[in-house]
């Protein structure tokens, strides 16, 4: 994939499999289809959008390539040459909002991508109508992409993705467990999945299951050793 000679990698993780969806069902299918209509994911932080994009990619193989726009330093026109990639997703598009430099440039790679039947994703904190872009022609390109809103999980949502993700980590979790986490810890996926991670590491050092007894002698453990 081109994004490699940028530094930037995927995460291992972050593949269809392993999103729960929630009420997210729609964008995913949408995601997941053959469809090069381009599309605009939005959502708050920790919605989902980077995993979904990088998802795409996985799925995609060497046919696609992953731009976060937010922690690449480039010139806008080091997306010349993208639009001849199969599956472009591009990854905090807000980021550039207001730089005339890269709207031209998306606005440029949206005209050759459609030529080209090169699918294009987006991903920002809002959908596009609501950006302060500067140039008119990319903010009608912007609004003609198909938008989907990522809704955050609810609690019930939050279990069952803590369990998918120690499923796709050989972990049983059971359910009694996963809500002792979601009633002490941070209610952000982020927060719990890297808790999640640290539990996994320490029970196969100990080589215990993910009890609640287990977890919160882990816990305690973790709070006294950052203190």
């Amino acid at each position: 994939m081109r994004q490699l000679a940028l530094g930037v990698r995927l995460r291992a993780d972050a593949v269809f499999a392993s999103f729960w969806p929630g009420l997210n069902g729609e964008a995913v299918a949408a995601l997941q289809s053959q469809d090069v209509s381009p599309l605009w994911l939005w959502g708050a932080v920790g919605s989902g959008k980077t995993h979904l994009l990088q998802a795409v990619c996985a799925a995609a193989g060497e046919a696609a390539a992953y731009l976060p726009l937010a922690s690449l330093a480039l010139p806008a026109d080091a997306l010349s040459g993208f639009e001849h990639t199969g599956v472009l997703c591009i990854d905090d598009v807000d980021a550039v909002a207001g730089d005339s430099a890269w709207e031209k440039a998306l606005f440029r790679l949206f005209n050759e991508a459609a030529d080209l039947k090169t699918r294009l994703i987006f991903a920002a904190a809002a959908p596009p109508r609501q950006l302060e872009w500067r140039l008119d022609d990319w903010r009608s390109r912007a609004a003609a992409c198909v938008v989907y809103q990522l809704r955050e999980l609810d609690d019930d949502g939050r279990i069952e993705a803590l369990r998918l993700r120690a499923l796709q980590r050989g972990l049983e979790l059971p359910l009694e467990t996963a809500e002792y986490l979601l009633k002490r810890l941070p209610r952000d996926l982020r927060s719990l999945f890297e808790i999640l991670d640290q539990l996994d590491e320490a029970s196969l050092v100990a080589q215990r299951r993910l009890t609640i007894p287990f977890i919160r002698d882990a816990l305690e453990t973790h709070v006294r050793t950052k203190s």
